[in-house]
């Protein structure tokens, strides 16, 4: 059952890689994110090749793909759409770019509130309202969203409620020297390197509909809602979290922590997921769920640090 999965997964890493050099847990988390139909936040310096890994990742997937520039004057009817009077005097809804089934939103935390609220609506909905009128996104619908760690001047981070939306926060970093040797001597060549399209929308829902039916043992379920009560402050103190968390996770980390771990043990042929497969996946779902306090930012302890040492502290059995 689980075969022609595994076999596609690996088919779109061999085809990503013949653009993507490098990148493996990116692609993997991106890949993950898809299969689970949940929206991507990734997060790196310019220049790490963001923008032609999510373009790259739609044409192996045969999916239509938009990208939208994400500015201070960007309006929300500039990424939804809006109604027009045609030539007959009747209006017509003209559709914006946000109707497509994968859409990189570039810096998503350049742009006011009020537009990021429209894009962040869409996700949550899979839909769009214009003038009282409903209009739905065709499925599979994602959004992979690019934040600059850097030039923070003039910028409008994304709330933690909204952050909340996005299953993944993806860290793009640097290439090894190795990799980066071979970036340059690929890209500094009159060679347009094609790839393959290995998916059809129709084969991805049908892919996703198969992990949500795989049944998940409740020790991990209950291992899964441990580790994100992990990360709440206790009223007592004296765990990791009220030393250096503001604010935990909520309930809906534990649920993409078991269907990011369904899919993680599917792409590597398990029929059912086991607490590996949740601490595999755990970094990349919490890291934008947890507000670092100011003992944590003293002591310069990364979010990924915390969180390592919360799977470490956290039972695997109660």
């Amino acid at each position: 059952m689980l075969s022609p999965l595994v076999n596609h997964y690996h088919l779109l890493k061999q085809e990503i890689s013949h653009r993507i050099i490098g990148q493996d847990e990116a692609v993997d988390s991106l890949l993950i994110a898809i299969f689970s139909g949940g929206h991507c936040l990734l997060v790196g310096v310019p220049g790490l090749a963001k923008t032609l890994m999510v373009n790259t990742l739609a044409q192996t997937l045969g999916l239509s793909f938009s990208r939208i520039q994400f500015t201070p004057d960007l309006m929300p009817s500039d990424i939804t759409g809006s109604e027009i009077l045609d030539q007959q005097r009747q209006f017509r809804f003209v559709k914006g770019p946000l109707f497509a089934n994968i859409l990189l939103a570039d810096e998503i935390n350049r742009t006011p509130p009020k537009t990021q609220s429209a894009l962040l609506e869409a996700m949550q909905e899979h839909a769009v309202t214009v003038a009282g009128n409903t209009y739905p996104l065709q499925p599979p619908f994602f959004v992979l969203a690019t934040q600059n760690p850097i030039e923070q001047e003039g910028t409008y981070p994304l709330p933690e409620a909204q952050l909340d939306r996005f299953m993944f926060n993806v860290l793009v970093d640097y290439p090894s020297f190795n990799e980066e040797v071979d970036i340059v001597r690929q890209t500094t060549v009159d060679l347009d390197t094609p790839v393959n399209n290995v998916l059809s929308a129709q084969q991805i829902v049908d892919y996703q509909r198969l992990i949500r039916s795989i049944p998940v043992p409740d020790n991990v379920i209950s291992y899964a809602v441990r580790l994100v009560a992990a990360t709440r402050p206790a009223a007592n103190g004296g765990t990791i979290a009220s030393k250096y968390i503001s604010w935990g996770a909520g309930p809906r980390a534990s649920q993409y922590l078991v269907v990011a771990a369904k899919t993680h043990a599917a792409l590597h042929g398990k029929y059912s997921p086991d607490i590996e497969d949740v601490i595999a996946v755990a970094l990349p779902v919490l890291r934008h769920r947890i507000v670092r306090n100011y003992f944590a930012e003293a002591e310069s302890l990364s979010a990924d640090t915390i969180i390592n040492q919360l799977i470490e502290s956290t039972p695997r059995s109660q």
